[in-house]
């Protein structure tokens, strides 16, 4: 029947899907007793829509990920004689990974890079996704029945769709807060809410904050690797820890060192991209950078010298990779419906991140140890140094019982998600956008060197950061506004969750259940024009500054790159100005390009916004 010419045309024989649309693109569908292909009448097949749908998602999946040849142009298939249709043997074909949406990721490296991952899910998961999409669906349906006067935020999708959107997961959260200021994805076990107003911000960080912390679900997802580190815990562990961060950031001595280091690591570097400049090579600015801020984060952190940037330590580097794919690991969890059953089989994603943590763990007890050895040997001359984990280790001393070296290694791991990943990934989001836009690395430029060493042109590398004194950094105005526009496009933590402890309402009106997991998300907040303007996805520092040039300041519940709330970011000046330093020093001496004019990078995503692969640039001497 459905090759018969009386009934389908004279091209009867031919695939053309088009037969089926009307002008306007929409499935018209043909009588049952022509297309027999699901029966008709009373026996007319049950599961026509339940098949469909799997096969519409095993289809999609497919096409989203993979373009499809086959290895004989000229090969055929032929029939196996059966009660179904079933083709007889394989199919001889190809699968070319390659279709990252919209253009801007690059396929080669996702392939390279998520080998040991779960990019696509088996068939079985597949099927087994389709009926946790029913079962959403149907949740969903009791939710609104038994709620009939509480107002829930649209639904915008499901955990599917985040899955097959995984490796452009923030691109694919903006495009939804487009359209939605607040808006849920549907779980099998709950809501996820998703949110860009500033006021529902505000509520969650700081007006009902009691009601919005980290959750057993988010604990337990996010352990393997952060354990109960200060961005992993509530309550009491928390407070223990924010109140012990908050007296170290605030001390004279710890600025005064950490400055120091921060002045040291970057004449380092900038020695680095001095030799490319001068042999003409190109340069990879996303991994000198991360080498440059690990080196700065574990002497201040822990007094120990590393030695990445120089490439003399190995373990450095490899420790480096782990915590990166483990980053990205423990992301995938969160719409991963199946990690805890990988977990306890040991296979796939969960696999490679135990390979991950293992190397982690195995390179900061081997620190802790050889701290601990130190102290042993002279406690006095221990008691000078000033690094945090030193001041950790004394106060354990005093209180034997406080906590143990797991606790101590939670501690370092959350240091250098806070010190290395946003740090390292803003400086190189902030040199794309200056590649990107010359005028503003100029006025950089001119501004740093007005504030150091005005019209001498003979100052070397050193004699200039002994020049970036607190009141030379503090002149810098523009470099401060430009950093900033950069964590507004590039925010360190593209999206923070928060899990409700009790049903509740949002200043929009919208309802949230006890146990949904509530999201505000600054990376979608940078390119909401009804916060920033009509330019609002433009890199302009000048948005920051009033009509004297001076940096101006928003609300950190619409800026939300440092959080607010009793939760804000202890870290906040301590970053700015690492950053200030690094970015002084390389564009007094350097002017930057990109090795491809018109080259773009994409996100590789992470629990921080890193740039998936490297930042390619030529480097020339600025004078």
């Amino acid at each position: 029947m459905g090759r018969m010419k009386f009934l389908w045309g004279k091209d009867a024989e031919e695939f053309r899907p088009e037969r089926w649309l009307d002008d306007d693109g929409v499935f018209v569908p043909e009588s049952p007793f022509k297309f027999t292909a699901f029966q008709a009448g009373p026996r007319i097949c049950l599961g026509k829509e339940f098949a469909y749908r799997q096969m519409k998602i095993l289809a999609a999946v497919l096409l989203n990920q993979f373009r499809f040849q086959m290895l004989d142009s000229n090969c055929t298939m032929g029939y196996r004689l059966m009660l179904t249709l079933k083709m007889e043997g394989p199919i001889p074909h190809t699968a070319v990974r390659g279709r990252a949406a919209g253009g801007r990721l690059s396929p080669g490296r996702q392939g390279s890079r998520r080998e040991s991952m779960d990019s696509l899910p088996g068939h079985p998961a597949l099927i087994a996704l389709s009926l946790l999409l029913l079962l959403a669906l149907y949740l969903a349906r009791l939710r609104r029945g038994g709620s009939k006067h509480r107002k829930y935020p649209p639904v915008a999708g499901t955990m599917i769709h985040q899955l097959l959107n995984f490796n452009r997961l923030a691109e694919y959260m903006t495009e939804l807060s487009h359209r939605y200021r607040t808006f849920r994805m549907l779980t099998p076990t709950c809501n996820y809410v998703y949110t860009v107003e500033p006021a529902n911000v505000e509520y969650i960080l700081k007006t009902n904050f009691a009601n919005y912390g980290k959750g057993v679900m988010t604990h337990d997802v996010l352990e393997d690797l952060l354990g109960d580190g200060i961005f992993n815990v509530d309550g009491a562990k928390w407070r223990h820890q924010r109140k012990a961060a908050s007296l170290e950031f605030s001390t004279r001595i710890l600025r005064e060192y950490s400055s120091a280091v921060f002045r040291d690591t970057a004449a380092e570097l900038a020695g680095v991209v001095n030799v490319a400049a001068r042999d003409g090579e190109r340069v990879d600015m996303v991994d000198l950078l991360m080498r440059s801020t690990l080196d700065t984060i574990f002497r201040v952190a822990f007094g120990v010298s590393l030695g990445s940037l120089s490439g003399s330590s190995g373990e450095g580097a490899a420790f480096a990779r782990a915590f990166d794919d483990a980053s990205e690991g423990v992301l995938y969890r969160f719409f991963d419906p199946f990690w805890k059953a990988k977990r306890l089989l040991n296979v796939s994603s969960e696999a490679a991140l135990k390979r991950s943590v293992r190397v982690i763990d195995g390179f900061v007890y081997a620190i802790i140890d050889r701290k601990i050895e130190q102290m042993g040997r002279d406690q006095q001359e221990f008691a000078k140094k000033e690094d945090i984990l030193s001041r950790f280790l004394l106060e354990r001393e005093h209180d034997p019982g406080c906590f143990d070296n797991k606790y101590l290694r939670d501690i370092i791991l959350n240091f250098v998600i806070a010190g290395r990943d946003t740090t390292a990934g803003t400086l190189s989001w902030f040199l794309y956008a200056l590649c990107k836009n010359e005028r503003v690395q100029h006025r950089i430029a001119r501004e740093v060197r007005a504030a150091t060493t005005g019209d001498r042109n003979d100052v070397g590398i050193h004699e200039f950061v002994a020049c970036l004194t607190e009141d030379a950094i503090s002149k810098m105005q523009y470099l401060h506004a430009a950093l900033t526009e950069t964590l507004r496009l590039y925010p360190g933590v593209p999206l923070d969750v928060k899990y409700c402890f009790s049903d509740d309402t949002l200043p929009d009106g919208y309802a949230v259940k006890k146990g949904d997991m509530v999201n505000y998300t600054p990376f979608p907040m940078g390119r909401m024009k009804f916060l920033w303007g009509a330019d609002a996805e433009e890199f302009r520092p000048e948005r920051w500054l009033d009509d004297d040039g001076v940096f101006v300041p928003e609300s950190p519940f619409k800026f939300t790159a440092f959080q607010a709330g009793p939760r804000i970011c202890l870290g906040k000046e301590f970053a700015y100005r690492q950053m200030k330093i690094f970015a002084a020093v390389l564009l007094y001496f350097f002017k930057f390009e990109m090795w491809e004019r018109n080259a773009t990078v994409g996100f590789r995503p992470m629990l921080t916004l890193k740039m998936d692969g490297p930042l390619h640039v030529r480097a020339s001497l600025r004078h």
